[in-house]
């Protein structure tokens, strides 16, 4: 009989494939509203960019929603708001009226439901592969930007983008609700890290890496934003970059789900390596490979070379944001772990929703996409030097080890 964890497990990996359809809504639709809404690549951004900023503001407020009363309530609510999103989003007049829809319902209220709540959450079920379980509930997010985009494209080519989101809406309301029942149980009791200590008013006081939690926190925050800003170029722009090439829609819209495809890959092989060689090693090795890999890009000029070097980035970025899951729930107080993981990946939304934004606007400055590869590759190099920085710090301090290796 498959126990309860992992019917839970992949309870979460499924809602959040299915509520991640959200993020992907904008990138694929990015040239039709730049067309029906007479608008720059930068303002047809802006939808993508609230989406982002609101999924990662609202991911705080769900994520203390979940510590305090469960993670089915910031769930539940989430239901309602995904659905209502792509109806409302359907139903805009101009920009702004999207971006509302899209940064609101979409993401502040909707999507950020499933994302940092069902990380945390996952996190309290297993312990000896929890850098496994983390990838896997992870790649949900993933798996909606391997299987939808190409569905929306198809749709949007036959119905047009405002049929194809009140469609998304219908289907999001029927798929998400069963899944959430499937996390009625509450976690099993939280047992103290050695690096926490528990007082009587309940008032968690920690040190890690011999510095202030919130500095701590800080640093990965500032990791997250510029690892991200990097990653967004690719994965906001693919589909625009392709068209610029002189290749169709539907191609940019394959390359985003070979990205995302091979993204799973790489999340679940990470996930079975942080689990060997701990959090910031597995983060300094994504790092060092989308560092890597992102100036390909500017090299790759045929369709078989931009269908590789998408599936390359795909393979080299993957493990990186799950890394941060699982450096926070090592270093930080378990009872902290909804918040503190909801804003680590708050940090990661916020560098996708500016990057994917800076990257149009340094387009429509330069009429290319050049400088916005390069502006990722020197956000990525400040990525590397913070996760070099608080590796080395860990080092220097045997107390925090089990921040460096799991425990």
């Amino acid at each position: 009989m498959i126990s309860y964890p992992i019917i839970r497990l992949f309870a979460a990996f499924s809602l959040m494939a299915v509520a991640g359809s959200t993020m992907y809504a904008s990138i694929v639709a990015l040239n039709d509203y730049a067309v029906e809404f007479d608008a720059t690549r930068a303002v047809a951004s802006a939808p993508y960019m609230a989406f982002m900023l609101g999924f990662g503001v609202g991911g705080l407020f769900m994520g203390r929603a979940a510590d305090r009363f469960g993670v089915m309530v910031p769930n539940i609510v989430g239901a309602f708001c995904v659905p209502a999103g792509f109806i409302a989003a359907a139903y805009s007049s101009g920009i702004w009226q999207l971006c509302l829809a899209t940064g609101v319902l979409m993401g502040m209220f909707g999507a950020s439901a499933t994302f940092g709540p069902l990380v945390a959450d996952i996190s309290y079920w297993f312990t000896r592969r929890r850098g496994l379980a983390l990838g896997i509930v992870i790649s949900g997010s993933y798996m909606a930007g391997a299987v939808w985009p190409t569905i929306m494209q198809h749709f949007i080519d036959l119905h047009g983008w405002r049929d194809t989101f009140i469609r998304f809406g219908m289907f999001t309301a029927c798929a998400m609700p069963p899944l959430i029942a499937v996390l009625y149980r509450k976690p099993p009791p939280i047992t103290p890290t050695p690096s926490s200590k528990v007082t009587p008013d309940s008032t968690v006081r920690v040190r890690p890496l011999d510095m202030s939690v919130n500095g701590v926190q800080s640093l990965i925050c500032l990791a997250g934003m510029g690892c991200c800003i990097a990653m967004s170029m690719p994965q906001v722009h693919i589909v625009a970059y392709a068209i610029d090439l002189g290749f169709t829609a539907a191609h940019g819209a394959e390359m985003l789900s070979l990205m995302l495809t091979f993204g799973i890959v790489s999340r679940l092989t990470s996930g079975w390596i942080s689990d060997r060689i701990g959090g910031f090693r597995t983060l300094i090795l994504g790092s060092t490979l989308q560092m890597m890999v992102l100036p390909t890009f500017l090299l790759a000029d045929t369709l078989s070379a931009l269908y590789l070097a998408s599936a390359a980035f795909g393979l080299s970025q993957g493990g990186i944001v799950p890394s941060y899951a699982l450096i926070s729930r090592a270093v930080f107080p378990a009872t902290d772990a909804g918040w503190r993981i909801s804003a680590a990946l708050l940090s990661t939304l916020v560098g996708m929703a500016v990057g994917g934004w800076m990257a149009g606007a340094l387009y429509d400055l330069t009429g290319s996409y050049t400088i916005s590869f390069l502006n990722g590759v020197v956000f990525n190099v400040i990525n590397l030097a913070i996760a070099v920085t608080l590796y080395r710090r860990a080092r220097r301090h045997p107390e925090t080890l089990h921040a460096v290796v799991p425990a």
